[in-house]
């Protein structure tokens, strides 16, 4: 599916989607989905559509819920970093975001970015996306709290797309990473114009289309 999107000059733009993983992964996140089950006193029935049966009944036994157990986060966490759907992993991003606050949600994610294996980075940047849909700051946060952990997250992100060349990290980190100046300190200005460059002159399409559309040229 594609998506359309206005520039500021109100042209439209059409949005590839994010291209699937060259990994899939789907061991990994099944194994994260029956630990989290576990968690949750849910069965699901093994067979090829396990990952969706069991992302609703999840969805089922968490929505609404603004209180959860402690243990519940772990796994929720992991769920949504090995998901390799880029939407349906909201499933789990947005119980954490209600239970647990934006603010822890970003944190975590951050350290998957900073200290995860390939996967898990991507994952993290992925599952990111959804945390800029809920309002307000989570429990116990500040603007500037929030406005911190953003500011953190972009600099990891622009250091990590310009010095990972795995495929899936760079094409799940761009698409939320400002390819702008004016949304870093001034010491980070010179790897924005290295990121742009990068992006632009990739052999990957999706990665220079998002450039394009992410730099206005």
């Amino acid at each position: 599916m594609f998506v359309e999107t206005k520039d500021t000059a109100g042209e439209v733009r059409i949005l590839q989607p994010l291209p699937e993983r060259t990994d899939e992964g789907s061991q990994a996140f099944e194994l994260r989905l029956a630990r989290l089950l576990r968690v949750l006193g849910v069965e699901v029935a093994p067979g090829a559509d396990y990952p969706s049966a069991a992302r609703w009944e999840v969805h089922k036994v968490l929505a609404g819920r603004s209180e959860l157990p402690e243990e519940y986060f772990e796994p929720l966490l992991e769920a949504a970093v090995h998901d390799p759907n880029p939407s349906f992993n909201r499933r789990f991003v947005e119980p954490a975001l209600i239970a647990f606050g934006q603010r822890r949600v970003r944190l975590a994610l951050l350290g998957h970015l900073q200290t995860g294996t390939d996967p898990e980075r991507a994952g993290a940047a992925r599952a990111w996306y959804w945390t800029a849909l809920t309002v307000g700051g989570g429990r116990n946060a500040t603007a500037d709290d929030g406005a911190a952990v953003r500011d953190s997250w972009n600099a990891a992100a622009l250091r990590e797309f310009i010095g990972n060349e795995d495929l899936d990290v760079r094409r799940c980190i761009l698409p939320g990473l400002p390819l702008v100046a004016r949304a870093y300190p001034v010491e980070l200005h010179a790897l924005v114009e290295t990121a742009v460059d990068i992006a632009r002159s990739h052999p990957d399409e999706y990665i220079r289309h998002r450039a394009e559309i992410q730099t206005g040229l």
